[in-house]
């Protein structure tokens, strides 16, 4: 009986979900979305991605790249991998996961509501065993700061345009 209690206890996953509208054209979102300088700078100083290997990561349908994750851009949190499921401006889905995170699928949804108006949405299926809601405390708090990261992004951009 407790086994098969402990396996479907490893077998929990949480979902954090997270939408603002942004003060920009999904197109726009989208293309610093391909670039692995606006990963970086949004997630700062919750986590820092460096890529693994020589040359920089294509981001596109069925590319996998393999970073070297830090918590709080200090403390080593293993090697993350992110499969790109679909890469369009109408669903970005990614398969990722790390020594500590097995399962971390994260959707991005871009919806136009009206010039230079998207609402944005960041999806997280998140499996991690007993660290499960340890980590979507803090996937909570990450994707939070990364969409105000994002607004800053945007709002900056849109002044040197």
């Amino acid at each position: 009986m407790c086994l098969q209690t402990c396996l479907h206890e490893e077998e929990k996953k949480m979902i954090v979900q997270k939408t603002s509208v942004f003060p920009s054209s999904r197109d726009r979102i989208f293309q610093k979305l391909r670039q692995l300088e606006t990963l970086q700078y949004i997630a700062r100083p919750y986590a820092s991605f460096e890529p693994v290997g020589e040359g920089a990561p294509v981001w596109e349908a069925g590319s996998t790249s393999s970073y070297h994750f830090r918590l709080f851009c200090f403390i080593p949190f293993g090697t993350h991998t992110i499969h790109i499921v679909s890469f369009d401006p109408d669903l970005v889905r990614s398969r990722e996961k790390n020594e500590h995170v097995p399962v971390w699928n994260h959707d991005i949804t871009m919806e136009v509501i009206g010039k230079d108006r998207t609402r944005y949405t960041d999806r997280v299926e998140i499996q991690a065993g007993w660290k499960t809601v340890l980590i979507w405390l803090w996937a909570r708090a990450f994707y939070a700061h990364r969409q105000r990261k994002w607004m800053a992004l945007l709002e900056n951009a849109g002044k040197e345009d």
